[in-house]
């Protein structure tokens, strides 16, 4: 059995709050760039963050067309965590659609091939601050309250947790306070996925003809579906909670509530107006309400969407990324979007991950100081999971030097992302 007092009495180098492929990116590429004692928080009982526990799926558009051929912006970890996922049945060699399952497995793997120690089922409930130094968090357990000291923290939450209960200043969605909707994806089997998608047109055509009859409550203006990697089975992102806060437990309780409500609605609207669906089964929801959007940290530098639009290179940029500004309207039905031209892409600056009130602490993720719009771009796996790889690089890097990570060597930081294989968008 493993000792608790053994784990408790050590001196983290680093804690990263926060086991999706935002905090693996972060901690492996900490561990391997000489940062010896690595622990991942994770509230969940697994590794995999959204994709995991939320049934997030497929990756979306990490890439652009250059010359006529694909140009990769998210690449260095991402692209190893690709092929780890492939290996390991997560993936396959045809699309970029997601096996939670097998994801879980790659990732324990991977954690203990890489030497980093993962907590489950623990629940950040506490920090504590010496000035603008986290000395130490306090995190729930089966155990009770324990609490774990280090000299770097990443925060990848998502929601920013970490850096919100630091004192760390933040905002929550757009100016007005609210966030793109939340959504409970679930999956729907015994399903002739050939005639399903065939018959696609004719779903979208029946869904908003009842839609505005007032016969289907969900705000959402049409059916979101994906292929999956089972047999038989179609992944749905249909359902749609507006005006909720992801970081109010108890709205996040009433949208829970609301979104089920939803996805019985819409199977059993499958059942009566889709082709393929005659007989289908709810198989499962996902185990948490998936956010889009929630906290964003106000740091040392306000990404915008006009940073985004303008495709702005930042002499610290440590990321890069081209998803378009995919809004879903937080007040009810639609969705807007902005493209960008091919062979274009914006960078993501370091000082973005960098919040105020705290010197030996980022963040990495969605929450990342930005506006609503520009948060709409990047927020998508492929690209955060670079932002995590940035995060664990610059750890090192300021571990190295002896520095806080707002001293980091930017120049250090970049080069060694770029001899990872990492894309920072500045040398194309």
């Amino acid at each position: 059995m493993i000792d608790i007092s053994s784990m408790t009495n050590r001196q983290w180098d680093l804690i990263v709050v926060g086991g999706g492929m935002t905090g693996v990116a972060a901690a492996v590429s900490a561990r391997r760039e000489g940062v010896e004692n690595v622990l991942v928080i994770e509230k969940a009982g697994y590794l995999g963050g959204a994709a995991a526990t939320s049934l997030i799926t497929p990756f979306m558009r990490f890439y652009t067309t250059v010359d006529g051929k694909q140009y990769l912006l998210s690449r260095g970890f991402f692209t190893e965590l690709r092929a780890l996922m492939r290996e390991t049945g997560a993936q396959n060699d045809r699309d970029y659609t997601i096996h939670e399952e097998y994801l879980k497995v790659a990732l324990d793997r991977l954690a203990k091939k890489e030497g980093i120690q993962p907590l489950y089922h623990a629940m950040l409930c506490g920090v504590h601050k010496d000035g603008e130094t986290i000395t130490a968090v306090d995190v729930a357990t089966k155990a009770g309250k324990l609490t774990f000291k280090a000299r770097y923290f990443i925060d990848c939450t998502g929601d920013a947790d970490l850096a919100a209960q630091a004192g760390c200043p933040f905002h929550l969605g757009r100016p007005d306070g609210l966030c793109q909707p939340m959504t409970l994806c679930f999956r729907v089997g015994n399903v002739d996925t050939a005639a399903f998608w065939k018959g696609m047109k004719d779903v979208q055509k029946k869904y908003k003809e009842l839609k505005e009859a007032g016969e289907i409550k969900n705000p959402r203006e049409d059916v979101l579906a994906f292929t999956t990697l089972d047999e038989g089975v179609i992944h749905f992102n249909t359902t749609r909670v507006v005006k909720h806060d992801p970081t109010n437990p108890f709205d996040v309780t009433e949208a829970e509530m609301i979104a089920r409500e939803q996805m019985v609605e819409l199977v059993e609207f499958l059942r009566k107006y889709a082709a393929g669906c005659e007989h289908c089964q709810l198989l499962y929801s996902a185990s948490e309400i998936g956010a889009r959007e929630s906290r964003m940290i106000d740091g040392e530098y306000l990404l915008t969407e006009m940073d985004l639009k303008n495709c702005t290179k930042f002499e610290d940029a440590i990321a890069a990324g081209n998803y378009d500004i995919d809004i879903h309207n937080p007040e009810g039905s639609g969705t807007s979007h902005y493209f960008f031209a091919d062979g274009t892409w914006y960078t993501i600056p370091y000082r973005s991950l960098q919040p105020k009130n705290a010197d030996n602490l980022l963040v990495a993720g969605r929450c990342i100081s930005s506006t609503h719009e520009a948060q709409a771009s990047y927020r998508i796996m492929p690209i955060v999971t670079t932002l995590g790889e940035a995060a664990g690089v610059a750890v090192a890097v300021a571990n190295a030097d002896h520095t806080g990570v707002k001293q980091a060597d930017v120049k250090k930081i970049q080069a060694t992302l770029e001899k990872n294989g990492a894309f920072t968008g500045l040398n194309a």
